[in-house]
């Protein structure tokens, strides 16, 4: 598997070797390969390249064909060929959720944390964050430019056949709560201007000029601690324009959080929590086993705890197995022998016992951190350590349930299979609403049925605070945190038939959202709105306000004036 620095130098080949290929002198033999490919149906990537070598005389690369064949629609000489450009496309897993995620990294900075795993390199990388992992290569190549980050990423992909227009931005580089605000503001505006293509002035200019840019913000992603989380924090996430938070809770245990000197207890991460559902974010939680004084049954019970309590019950959840590395206090303890990461079976028995409790609502991202394997001293270095884990798991008859395990991807679906399904549950400060669009029916293999797209709808138990006025504006109203539709990511506003994407899934979930918010007596419904989503919202009955989008409930007497 290559890395997203090894994509970018692929970009930066691609760019300087199609120089030397003169379009209208290859056009012919590039006609030749797009007629062949037209023909394959369910071609496999040897199939295609095969098919390039013989037709194109050895002169061309897969991605080459497709840089022909874009310029070649471009100038109207061909008509839009979807199949092939699936068949052209590299790494396709890369959007298949949707959405193309761009990863870019904050400059090194101070941490006041002492944490006994995490590994600290004072002006070289921010902290928990390693040189060759490749997102912080990629960042450092660019002396953590956020622009330049941003613009060749997703240029890099645009090379490689992926759409761009829908792009989830993911902020990491340590606690984000932590680096000032003025370069929080100037970094987040720097990423618009690398999405926009332009140079803004202010970050309301970048943030206007997304809402309709041909990149848009679907989505914006920061990571920090669950002592950083408050009311005063949040208002400034929601104004930089965050939809979701990743927060590192590590372990729900005192005495762990406690050995490892994690700095906070099991309370903070309660409080985080309350306030994260409580103002619609989306939580995404980062969980780890083997952490010192851990065994494997301890975590067991410490990983059931995410779900039976309602304090916590996250949207979407990374596995994190605490690796040795070395300069970690942990590296230190495993030298003497005081510590010893689990083995590679008991490990992955272990994420196998863990995925089978965790809840359909529930998205597991990552199984295993992106850490090349010779800067682990000790510990799991299997980069395909999800893969194993299924295996292990579809031998004793076992299966997850998570959204990751379940979403369609690049299946193919009948619009009239799929219909909605109403998981609830309960929080500490909410009823939760989790609108699944399932296809009706288990495909044979498969344990699940496939999922097509989801909603989450928050439901408040109590009113905003009086220590939280900042929020008034959701007071009492209910919360949109998240519309999802899966599928390879599709142009905006492009249909092809057999994919959920713009297929009018999205609107007949908000359309059911309402109604059960209208039914449970709300006379408001908000969405956190992305700022490139903006004009979707817009389009189907939301209006602005000071950090969400309203929208009143027809038939309960009350519009929605903002």
């Amino acid at each position: 598997m290559t890395t997203e620095v090894e994509d970018a130098q692929h970009a930066r080949w691609l760019a300087t070797h199609m120089e030397r290929v003169d379009l209208d002198e290859c056009r012919p033999d590039l006609l030749e390969i797009l007629g062949r490919l037209s023909l394959l149906e369910n071609s496999t990537a040897d199939q295609t390249n095969r098919v390039i070598r013989r037709h194109g005389k050895g002169r061309f690369t897969k991605t080459q064909v497709l840089k022909g064949y874009r310029e070649l629609l471009a100038r109207g000489e061909i008509q839009p060929m979807p199949a092939v450009e699936k068949l052209l496309q590299l790494k396709p897993t890369r959007t298949v959720s949707g959405v193309t995620p761009v990863a870019v990294l904050t400059k090194p900075f101070p941490c006041t944390g002492t944490c006994a795993f995490c590994p600290d390199l004072p002006g070289i990388m921010p902290t928990s964050y390693l040189p060759n992992e490749p997102g912080a290569r990629r960042a450092a190549q660019l002396d953590f430019d956020p622009f330049l980050q941003t613009e060749r990423r997703i240029r890099a992909l645009r090379s490689i056949g992926h759409r761009t227009d829908k792009i989830e931005l993911i902020v990491l580089g340590g606690t984000w709560s932590r680096y000032p605000t003025e370069y929080q503001e100037w970094f987040i505006r720097r990423c618009l201007d690398g999405m926009n293509g332009t140079e803004s002035e202010t970050l309301e200019e970048a943030q206007r000029r997304n809402e309709r840019a041909a990149c848009r913000n679907v989505g914006m992603v920061i990571e920090t601690r669950p002592d950083c989380v408050s009311w005063g924090e949040l208002a400034w996430l929601r104004e930089l324009g965050v939809t979701k938070v990743q927060i590192g809770i590590q372990s729900l245990n005192e005495e762990i959080l406690a050995r490892n000197k994690r700095g906070h207890g099991v309370e903070e991460t309660r409080q985080a929590f309350r306030l994260l559902r409580t103002t619609g974010f989306k939580i995404h939680a980062h969980w780890m086993p083997n952490l010192l004084g851990s065994t494997p049954e301890s975590d067991l019970t410490d990983f059931a705890l995410l779900w039976d309590d309602p304090s916590f019950r996250p949207d979407e959840l990374k596995i994190y197995p605490c690796c040795i590395l070395p300069g970690t206090e942990v590296y230190d303890l495993w030298k003497c022998g005081l510590h010893s990461p689990y083995p590679d079976d008991v490990l992955t028995d272990l994420i196998a016992q863990c995925k089978t409790m965790v809840p359909p609502y529930c998205r597991i991202t990552r199984v295993m951190r992106d850490i090349p394997a010779h800067d682990i001293a000790a510990g799991c270095t299997r980069s395909n350590l999800r893969q194993m884990i299924h295996a292990f798991m579809s031998a004793r008859g076992k299966a997850c349930a998570c959204i990751r395990c379940r979403e369609v991807r690049t299946q193919q679906l009948d619009p009239a299979s799929i219909h909605l399904h109403d998981l609830t549950y309960e929080t500490g400060v909410s009823t939760e609403h989790f609108l699944s669009a399932d296809e009706k029916g288990i495909r044979p293999g498969r344990s699940h049925a496939l999922l097509a797209g989801f909603l989450r709808l928050s439901l408040p138990h109590a009113a905003i605070p009086e220590e939280a006025r900042e929020f008034d504006e959701i007071d009492g109203v209910a919360m949109i945190r998240e519309v999802h539709v899966y599928g390879p990511a599709l142009a905006l506003g492009s249909k092809i038939p057999g994919r959920a994407q713009h297929a009018g899934l999205g609107t007949r979930l908000l359309e059911r959202a309402e109604q059960i918010a209208r039914e449970a007596g709300f006379r408001r419904i908000a969405v956190i709105s992305a700022i490139g989503t903006r004009e979707y919202y817009r389009a189907r009955g939301y209006v602005d306000g000071t950090r969400y989008m309203m929208k009143g409930m027809e038939g309960m007497g009350e519009e929605c004036e903002i």
